[in-house]
C-alpha cells in the first residue's frame, strides 16, 4: 500500500492557476499509475486526469482538457496537477489516486487515495 497526501489547494478567482501536488509514501512509487479525481458537494466523485508509470502517457477528462496538466516526478515520488483557467465549476476536494497497473479513469480501480484537498474558484 502507498500513502498519499495532497496538498495545494485553496481559494483562486476565476481565471487563476493553482498547483497541486501529492506525495507518496510506502511503496514504489514508479509502480503506480497515479489519477486525480475531484468531487463537488452533492456529486459523484469525478476522474479528472492521469499519468501512467513509467512513459508519462496522460489522459484528460473533456471538462478540463487544455486547461489543466499532469505530470510526476519519481525521483521526489509526486504527481502535480497543474490547473489554469480556473472556472467555478471546478470548485472541489481534489483527490490524488494510485493503482498498480496501467491508466484507468474508474473510480474504483484505484485502491490507494489521499485526504483530499479542497479547491474553490470564486466568481
Amino acid at each position: 500500500q502507498v500513502q498519499l497526501v495532497e496538498s495545494g489547494g485553496g481559494l483562486v478567482q476565476a481565471g487563476g492557476s493553482l498547483r497541486l501536488s501529492c506525495v507518496a509514501s510506502g511503496g514504489t512509487f514508479s509502480g503506480y499509475s497515479m489519477g486525480w479525481f475531484r468531487q463537488a458537494p452533492g456529486k459523484e466523485r469525478e476522474f479528472v486526469a492521469v499519468i501512467s508509470r513509467n512513459t508519462g502517457i496522460t489522459y484528460y477528462a473533456d471538462s478540463v482538457k487544455g486547461r489543466v496538466t499532469i505530470s510526476r516526478d519519481n525521483a521526489k515520488n509526486t504527481v502535480y496537477l497543474q490547473m489554469n483557467s480556473l472556472k467555478p465549476e471546478d470548485t472541489a476536494v481534489y483527490y490524488c489516486a494510485a493503482r498498480r497497473g496501467s491508466n484507468s479513469v474508474i473510480r474504483r480501480d484505484y485502491d490507494n487515495w489521499g485526504q483530499g484537498t479542497q479547491v474553490t474558484v470564486s466568481s
